[in-house]
């Protein structure tokens, strides 16, 4: 028997809809946070919200892409699956400047020592090989 397309299916749709959005404004969120707090990375963010936003809102998905600060990366990765090289570097320097204080100064000394080293190690290397560009 086939599916109907009842009133419970557009409810579902709209429920998820909503989810997305959600979703979207809170990945916004964090990722602005990102751009003062460097442990938590300020791209990866922008690019979930506008994977949320394209299947929730038009004007939020084409906001985030018009915007001046975080549309260039969106759109880049979209488009070509890369990132600005300035904003790879940018990303693997910070990473690395936090872990290094938390390990050296935070940490004591130890197998989480090394955890985290390999991670920084393991984090930089996927970065670095992401394709970029000028």
């Amino acid at each position: 028997m086939p599916a109907s397309s009842g009133p419970n299916q557009l409810n579902h749709a709209t429920h998820v809809r909503w989810l997305f959005l959600a979703l979207g404004l809170l990945f916004v969120g964090v990722g602005v946070l990102g751009i003062f707090l460097p442990v938590l990375p300020t791209t990866p963010f922008m690019l979930l919200a506008a994977a949320c936003f394209a299947r929730s809102s038009e004007r939020f998905y084409q906001w985030l892409l018009d915007h001046p600060l975080f549309g260039r990366t969106v759109r880049e990765w979209q488009e070509h699956r890369r990132i600005p090289r300035r904003t790879k570097w940018v990303a693997i320097l910070t990473m690395a400047a936090t872990l290094g204080i938390s390990i050296v100064f935070f940490i004591p000394r130890g197998p989480v020592q090394w955890a985290l080293v390999l991670l920084g190690i393991g984090l930089a290397i996927f970065l670095y090989r992401i394709p970029s560009h000028d």
